[in-house]
C-alpha cells in the first residue's frame, strides 16, 4: 500500500491530509478528529504551510501532536514562500524569508524538523540559486529531513533537481495541482518527475471541489465556490467542460458503487509519477469517503473513459 516518496527512502500511504482549511473553516476539535481518523487508516502525510490561515493551520497542528497524535505517526511536510499581508498574497523565496518562515513554522509545530519542506512556489524575483540555498541549510542543519519544491514547471523542476544535485541534496518531490479537470502536469512535468526521481504530490485532486459532483446542478451554499476566505477558488473550474468530467466520474461511481470522490482520488493516484494526492475535509464525513479510495482500483475502461472526456 505504501509508496516511496520520489525516488527517497520515505515510504508513505497513496493519500496525503491537507490543511489549507484549517481555522478557515475546520476548527481545533474538527481538525484532531480528522486527524485520528487520518493515522488509524494507516496515513502519515500531512500537508501545511506557513501561510495557511496565517499560520493557525500549523498552531493547530502542533496543538494535536502535544495532545492527541503521536509526531512520530506523522510524514510532516510544510510549505514556505506564499503569506498574505493586509488579505494580498506575497511571494518572498528568498533566503532570508524561507529561513525565517522555517523557523516560525517549527515554534508552531512544536517540533525541531519536519519531514518534508518545499518552497512554495518558483519566482523571478529572487535567484533560484539563493532559493535552494535554503533547502541545503534546511537539511544541513536538520531542520528538514527531505525537500522539495511545489508549483513548479517542467524545466523548473529539472533546473533546481540538477542545483541541488550538486550539493548532494535530492529534490524529492514537486507538489503541484492535478486533477481530471487540470492535466496541464501531463505535458511534460510527469515524464521529468518519472525520469529525475521527483515525487508529484497532487493539490486539489478533486478539481477544487468540482469533480465531487456538489457543483453540478449549481453553487451550494457553505461551499468554497462562495467563501469570503477562498475567493474565486472553485470559479475556474465551474464551466461546460467540467461538468462533462464530473457526470462522466458520476457515472463510473455509480457503476462501481462508490462515490465520485473515490473515483477521482482512485484515477490521479494511479497517474505516472504521483505519489499521494493531498485531499482536504472539512467534514469527518469527506474524509472518510476520500479514505475509501484507498482500496478502490478502477477497471482499465473506465480509466479509458475518464481520459477520454477529460482530454477533449
Amino acid at each position: 500500500m505504501h509508496r516511496r516518496l520520489g525516488s527517497s527512502g520515505l515510504s508513505i500511504a497513496p493519500l496525503g491530509l491537507g490543511t489549507m482549511t484549517w481555522g478557515n473553516g475546520v476548527d481545533r476539535h474538527d481538525a484532531g478528529e480528522h486527524l485520528r481518523a487520518f493515522v488509524d487508516a494507516g496515513c502519515s502525510l500531512v500537508d501545511t504551510a506557513h501561510g495557511y490561515g496565517g499560520g493557525e493551520a500549523e498552531t493547530m497542528l502542533g496543538e494535536i501532536l502535544r495532545a492527541e497524535v503521536s509526531r512520530d505517526e506523522l510524514v510532516i511536510a510544510t510549505k514556505a514562500g506564499i503569506t498574505r499581508v493586509d488579505g494580498r498574497r506575497r511571494v518572498d523565496v528568498s533566503r532570508r524569508a524561507l529561513m525565517d518562515a522555517l523557523g516560525a513554522s517549527l515554534r508552531r509545530l512544536g517540533t525541531d524538523h519536519v519531514d518534508l519542506w518545499l518552497a512554495h512556489t518558483w519566482s523571478d524575483d529572487a535567484p533560484l540559486g539563493e532559493t535552494l540555498s535554503a533547502l541545503e541549510w534546511a537539511v544541513a542543519s536538520g531542520r528538514a529531513r527531505y525537500v522539495g519544491v511545489s508549483n513548479y514547471s517542467a524545466w523548473q523542476t529539472a533546473r533546481a533537481y540538477s542545483l541541488l544535485e550538486q550539493s548532494r541534496v535530492p529534490l524529492t518531490v514537486n507538489e503541484v495541482e492535478y486533477s481530471l479537470v487540470c492535466r496541464s502536469p501531463e505535458l511534460e512535468l510527469a515524464d521529468a518527475a518519472v525520469s529525475l526521481g521527483v515525487g508529484l504530490l497532487p493539490w486539489s485532486p478533486l478539481g477544487r471541489g468540482v469533480l465531487t459532483g456538489k457543483y453540478r446542478t449549481g453553487i451550494p451554499s457553505g461551499s468554497r465556490a462562495v467563501s469570503p476566505d477562498f475567493p474565486g477558488f472553485a470559479e475556474r473550474f465551474l464551466d461546460e467542460r467540467s461538468r462533462r468530467i464530473a457526470d462522466a466520474v458520476a457515472t463510473a461511481a455509480r457503476g462501481l458503487r462508490v462515490q465520485p470522490t473515490e473515483v477521482a482520488l482512485a484515477w490521479v493516484r494511479d497517474r505516472p509519477g504521483v505519489t499521494a494526492p493531498i485531499v482536504g475535509a472539512r467534514s469527518l464525513t469527506q474524509l472518510r469517503c476520500a479514505l475509501s479510495s484507498l482500496q478502490l482500483v478502477l477497471p482499465a475502461e473506465i480509466v479509458d473513459a475518464l481520459d477520454e472526456v477529460s482530454t477533449t
